[in-house]
């Protein structure tokens, strides 16, 4: 994205680790959804569709944890640690500003 659009939406304190984090958030809530899809289905074709896309979905998640542990940013076995990275992309979060109100068209 280009620097002054970053600047300008409040991204340019949107950092690597909080989007690796909502893409994880995000690969866990698709494996949830699809898997639940595959025990509502009636006719093995679909059924077969949606189980591939499971398990694609669960080697995506894999990969998007794998990476998240190395950089230090999901901790599943130290729930202390992961408690303090949690509050840090919290505050990382809160520090991005909101957008201003557009003006109200003059009558």
């Amino acid at each position: 994205m280009n620097p002054v659009l970053e600047y300008m939406t409040g991204m340019n304190k949107m950092t690597d680790d909080v989007i690796a984090m909502d893409f994880l958030a995000t690969a866990k809530s698709g494996v949830r959804n699809l898997a639940m899809a595959v025990t509502e289905c009636v006719t093995p074709e679909i059924k077969g569709v949606l189980e591939r896309q499971l398990e694609q979905a669960i080697d995506t998640h894999e990969k998007i944890t794998h990476y998240a542990i190395a950089k230090g940013l999901y901790h599943p076995f130290n729930v202390q640690e992961q408690f303090r990275v949690d509050i840090q992309q919290i505050e990382t979060a809160q520090s991005i500003p909101l957008p201003s109100p557009a003006p109200s068209p003059a009558q």
